[in-house]
């Protein structure tokens, strides 16, 4: 039986004017610049100045939200299979202290690893992503044979990894790394980084059996077992690249504040959820393209540096944050009963 790619949001053909419906990236888009819109005019009238005309400051907003963005990637991909993921954020502080220790120069007199300073920078490297493809596999793996929940499965890594990220070096940052692996987060490195893995996995969702497999356990996963697809397996390879992704940013992270802390990745994993629905995936599975995750990232860039250029407090930043995920996820229940309709 073959299984279509349901990535769009819309395929109902109910007459002529059907085919002039607006795409819904182009819809969501519409909305980020409704809001950058928002924050120009207000910039004139509170500040003074201008909010989108300062290219530093549209640099740094987009350097802010690429680990956010690699980290919903991988997100954007569960949700879709119709599962979550909330230990993202934790895996980020665990992948940042294992691949920051292996990372530290002869200098430093009290290194984590005393013996295995000055390595090449693709040890650390490599040490990130095994870090959290083990994490992910993991997941996949309790959530494929145990029948556990997502959410409880996924939740409780994320108490286990934070756990670990703290007694790795029982609370201790880890500092002096090397410059060769500090400039995986320099400059606009990160921001690449994000926008490669974006469009890879943007192709891999849309073109390969992969993607289709993906999109078709999250619409029905009993007809997709009765098709013939391997779901069980094919939850523990999305979860693995989920997991991945996150030692990713991980990595990025610690190189881009040259140093490890196991506090870094805190609330990412809501970040990332909230990039997704807002960019369109829907929570109930089977719907959502990497394309909208990407606009929603850079909606919550835009958002957060709005309000630091407004110099709003940033507890109202988490209360409208807060407020905008409500309205994306209402906003899916309402698109899906539309198309049941």
């Amino acid at each position: 039986m073959a299984i279509a790619n349901t990535g769009t949001i819309d395929k109902l053909d109910k007459g002529p004017l059907s085919k002039f419906r607006i795409p819904a990236e182009a819809r969501i888009f519409m909305v980020l610049l409704g809001v950058a819109l928002i924050f120009e005019i207000l910039g004139w009238f509170l500040v003074g100045q201008s909010f989108l005309a300062n290219k530093d400051r549209l640099l740094v907003m987009i350097l802010q939200v690429s680990v956010i963005g690699i980290i919903a990637v991988g997100v954007t991909q569960i949700i879709i299979m119709g599962g979550i993921d909330l230990s993202s954020g934790s895996v980020v502080a665990l992948t940042a202290m294992v691949s920051a220790s292996l990372a530290q120069t002869s200098e430093f007199g009290r290194a984590v690893f005393p013996s295995l300073t000055d390595l090449p920078m693709v040890v650390p490297l490599l040490s990130g992503l095994v870090v959290g493809l083990a994490c992910g596999l993991l997941n996949g793996f309790v959530i494929a044979k145990t029948a556990i929940p997502p959410f409880i499965a996924t939740l409780g890594l994320m108490v286990t990894a934070r756990g670990l990220a703290k007694w790795y070096t029982e609370g201790e940052p880890i500092s002096m790394l090397s410059d060769s692996y500090a400039e995986i987060g320099s400059g606009v490195t990160p921001v690449l980084i994000f926008l490669g893995v974006a469009a890879l996995f943007h192709v891999i969702l849309s073109y390969t059996r992969y993607g289709k497999y993906t999109y078709a356990i999250g619409a029905n996963r009993a007809a997709a077992r009765v098709s013939g697809i391997n779901v069980a397996r094919h939850l523990v390879v999305v979860y693995a690249v989920a997991g991945l992704l996150s030692g990713l940013a991980g990595v990025v992270t610690s190189s881009r504040a040259v140093s490890g802390q196991a506090g870094m990745g805190m609330m990412y994993e809501l970040d990332a959820i909230a990039a997704a629905v807002i960019g369109g995936t829907s929570l109930n599975g089977g719907l959502g393209k990497i394309t909208g995750t990407v606009i929603g990232v850079l909606i919550l860039g835009v958002v957060t540096s709005g309000f630091t250029f407004l110099r709003i407090d940033a507890y109202y930043q988490e209360i409208v944050k807060g407020v905008i995920i409500v309205v994306a996820v209402v906003a899916d229940q309402y698109r899906q009963r539309h198309r049941r309709s």
